[in-house]
This record gives structure tokens, sequence and C-alpha cells, in this order.
């Protein structure tokens, strides 16, 4: 029986991360520069201790007052129940999370430690190859 594609066969493993003490304005930043929609919040020995997103970011403005943004670091912002996933599950497995759940991405951790993360497109892309590889295109 063949093997079913992996999450490890198609996370990337260069992840973009951040501090829970990093301050909320310089994040927002980080991910603008670096053209993600979130990352993972790590602490010093890389286990994930929550999500930092988009919609957590707008809370900057929700939060503020009479024009003022509202200030602090990732920690004050950013959420904290992270569904996370092994890098053995299959993709399968891994798209039907996707279909039940709003995030764009999965972190991926093994013991205890964020190894990468896989996106829908991710997801998407290793459908086409598994339908090139059935096909033989």
């Amino acid at each position: 029986m063949p093997r079913l594609p992996s999450v490890r066969d198609h996370m990337d493993e260069s992840v973009h991360t951040l501090s829970p003490d990093t301050d909320i304005m310089a994040a927002i930043d980080f991910l603008i520069a670096n053209k993600v929609t979130g990352a993972p919040v790590v602490d010093s020995t890389a286990s994930i201790v929550g999500v930092l997103t988009e919609k957590d970011c707008l809370q900057v403005l929700a939060m503020g007052s009479d024009g003022e943004r509202s200030r602090g670091k990732v920690s004050a912002f950013m959420s904290t129940d992270v569904t996370t996933i092994p890098p053995d599950m299959n993709i399968y497995y891994a798209a039907g999370l996707f279909l039940h759940h709003s995030f764009r991405r999965l972190p991926v951790v093994e013991k205890g430690r964020l190894v990468g993360a896989i996106t829908r497109f991710d997801i998407l892309r290793a459908v086409s190859q598994d339908h090139q590889l059935v096909l033989g295109d």
C-alpha cells in the first residue's frame, strides 16, 4: 500500500515567528515586511505560545479610543488557542482541518517545538502534485 503524503513532505520549514515580548507595532511592520497574514509566537525554547494574525492586529485600532491606537506587546493581542499538527499527519487529514476552521496556516510541532507550518496553498500544491503523479503527467 502506498504511503500517504505527509505534512512534512509539503510544509514550509522556514517560518516567520514572533516573540511574545515584541511590540505590537513592530510585529505589524514585521508581518507587512514579510508579506504574511500571521505568524506563530514562540518562546526562547521554540515552543509555540500563540499565534498573531492580521485579525488579532485589528485590535490595535478596535481597542483604542479617541483616535489613539492601543499599545502593548504581542502577548496582549495574540491568540493563545492554537491548533497545531504533527509533521507525520497525512495531508488529507490536514485538508479536513482547514475545512472546519477559519485559519489559513497550521503550525507544525514535533516534540513540543515548532518545526514548520503548512498553509492552505501548500495543501493545494500537494493535491496538484498528487494528481500529476496519478496521471503520469
